[in-house]
């Protein structure tokens, strides 16, 4: 995100000063804003002040006359592919990345796509249930190590984090936990660096995290074990910081019908009726980043859910954020969400 500040100028900037920002940033391109907002107005490349410097443009002209304001871009909730997709078609080098709201996020190397670098960024992965709606295919089997698209649930999750960089993964384990210490090892087969830390007993979904022996220092990543979801990591790790976040929460919208006519009433009175409404919630998608401070919030060796560290940090007032998922997601609780897995695996993967 560093790299980002040093790539934004507003329209009000000179020529010269744009130079100096593509000079200095080293990145072909400068990013240009909303001073007030953020909002993505545009972009400068050097080819586009060469242009306006043969035209007869000066220094110390304002650029709001040669910004190119309708650049490519692409969406926070864009997957990896589909970036390339983009780039690839458009022979970019690197591309804007803005929220729904058009406001800039951050900006993408199409190299580090192709190429990633490593990040310092730890992912934290809750292995240790017991899977009980899955038996009997957990009875001697860890539910993130079933099979889906002919290899662990918990291997797509660690390839993924991999393919963003995000290579130093620590699991906490608990029930059968052999199976996974076993398959996984210290990780480098799969690229990763993989620590374990033993749950012996139910500590929710945050409380294991007062087990770890080395505490992040950088905004970390939490995820539940047993999920499939092709989202951009790096792009949730983008907005968490651009926020300013203490804790962000991934969601999924959640629809429910109500299968008969509602009544409203006022008093006795009937007021309107609704023929099976909709209901849209937002539910918590079993993904997070956190800064590291969150850790003074989490008791020691207790058991502690993340939806009370996040009321915590609420009742504080505290920077906490959602960020909505519109990749694909499934959770893998019952027999039926296990099939569609291993169905639709192939075509998302």
């Amino acid at each position: 995100m560093k790299k980002i500040e040093k790539l934004k100028l507003t329209v009000n900037a000179t020529v010269k000063e744009a130079l100096e920002i593509i000079d200095k940033a080293a990145m072909q391109i400068a990013l240009v804003v909303d001073k007030n907002d953020d909002k993505l107005l545009g972009t400068l490349t050097d080819g586009d002040i060469r242009r306006a410097l043969l035209k007869g443009i000066v220094l110390s002209d304002t650029i709001e006359s040669i910004i190119f304001t309708t650049p490519i871009v692409a969406k926070i909730t864009d997957t990896k592919e589909d970036i390339l997709k983009i780039a690839l078609a458009k022979k970019l080098h690197q591309i804007p990345i803005v929220d729904s709201k058009g406001m800039l996020v951050s900006i993408q190397e199409i190299e580090e796509l192709i190429q990633p670098k490593k990040k310092k960024n730890k992912v934290v992965l809750m292995v240790g249930g017991l899977g009980t709606r899955l038996r009997p295919l957990t009875e001697k089997t860890p539910k993130p190590m079933l099979p889906v698209g002919g290899k662990p649930i918990l291997q797509t999750i660690v390839d993924e984090f991999v393919s963003y960089g995000f290579i130093d993964i620590i699991m906490c384990i608990g029930y059968k936990s052999h199976v996974i210490q076993e398959y996984f090892g210290d990780g480098s087969k799969f690229g990763a660096n993989i620590e374990y830390v033993l749950e012996d007993k139910r500590m929710g979904t945050a409380g294991a995290l007062s087990l770890l022996k080395n505490k992040p220092t950088e905004p970390f990543f939490v995820m539940n074990g047993d999920l499939l979801t092709n989202v951009n990591f790096e792009h949730l790790h983008n907005f968490h910081v651009s926020n300013d976040s203490m804790g962000t929460m991934c969601v999924r919208e959640y629809d429910f019908q109500v299968p008969y006519g509602v009544v409203n009433l006022y008093d006795s009175k009937i007021v309107s009726i609704e023929e099976k409404p909709v209901h849209k919630f937002f539910v918590s998608a079993g993904i997070y980043m956190l800064s590291p401070e969150v850790l003074e919030y989490i008791p020691e060796n207790e058991f502690y859910d993340m939806p009370t560290l996040f009321e915590q940090m609420i009742s504080e007032e505290k920077n906490t954020i959602s960020f909505p998922l519109r990749e694909y997601w499934l959770d893998i609780g019952r027999m039926e969400e296990y099939k569609k897995a291993n169905d639709e695996y192939n075509e998302v993967f």
